[in-house]
């Protein structure tokens, strides 16, 4: 099995594209483009992150910001996995700190990402879809995801990798959506011997539902990526937050990061699924 940094060197390269600021609700804010160069150094023992925003496509014009930054090592909590996937965000929900989490996709010459943020009193109140493209190739946009391509069944394999260090594990997971009602739609979910079942109303482009008195919702996004976050995190609560992408038409890929009811980052899951 590839090691974490031999996985971080799958997002190897230059890539052009956007950060698009989203409200909470999904309303698109503002987009700035960007290009992002990863490079390998010293024998692949470090990478070069050079990060440039720009306030128009021409990108032969001075940027906005310029950051670079050597990597030789990722920190705890930055999970990358086999396809270049990758998860990390803060490590520890803290009373009056802001939380976050950020993920990305790779497939060839794309890559999405997307980073969620919370305010001090643990308020969902904004996300940042990144939409990548690798330079100099016919790479494309996918159009906004929408329920309808959700709605079936998706067959997957999922791989967790732990914070302890305990072995990851990789198993099977089924998924079955399906519309139910006006405007609602039932999920259910099974993996490792168990079977989690929830039930959701669809408003526009978000799908709204709750556990525990605690509102959830599914939003969904340009490129075909969404969001499924808790609108508030509580103290002494367990959670999870997670980005989903539909690579293809039959092909989903999603992100889950874990917290325990003592606000601890747990684990990080990959999962790739496939509709039959």
């Amino acid at each position: 099995m590839a090691s974490n940094w031999e996985n971080f060197l799958k997002n190897l390269g230059e890539w052009r594209g956007s950060f698009t600021k989203i409200s909470a609700n999904g309303e698109i804010l503002d987009s700035t483009p960007s290009i992002l160069n990863l490079d390998a150094d010293d024998n692949n023992q470090a990478v070069i992150f050079r990060l440039r925003r720009f306030d128009s496509h021409d990108y032969d014009s001075p940027p906005l910001q310029d950051y670079q930054q050597e990597y030789r090592y990722l920190g705890k909590g930055n999970i990358f996995f086999a396809t270049g996937a990758f998860s990390k965000g803060t490590l520890q929900l803290a009373p009056f700190s802001e939380f976050g989490t950020e993920y990305g996709f790779v497939d060839d010459d794309r890559r999405s990402r997307l980073v969620q943020l919370y305010d001090q009193q643990g308020n969902f109140i904004n996300l940042t879809l990144i939409r990548e493209f690798r330079s100099f190739t016919d790479a494309y946009e996918r159009p906004q995801l929408t329920v309808e391509q959700l709605i079936g069944n998706w067959q997957g394999q999922a791989h967790t990798v732990y914070s302890d260090m305990r072995p990851s594990e990789t198993y099977a997971t089924y998924l079955e959506i399906q519309k139910i009602g006006d405007g609602y739609l039932e999920q259910k979910l099974s993996f490792q011997s168990q079977i989690i079942t929830a039930k959701a109303r669809i408003e526009g482009n978000k799908i709204i539902s709750e556990t525990e008195g605690i509102p959830r919702q599914i939003l969904l996004l340009p490129d075909g990526t969404s969001s499924n976050v808790p609108l508030q995190l509580k103290l002494r609560k367990p959670f999870f937050v997670e980005a989903g992408w539909l690579v293809r038409e039959n092909e989903r890929q999603r992100l889950i990061r874990s917290y325990s009811d003592k606000g601890e980052w747990i684990n990080s899951t990959h999962v790739i699924e496939y509709k039959i």
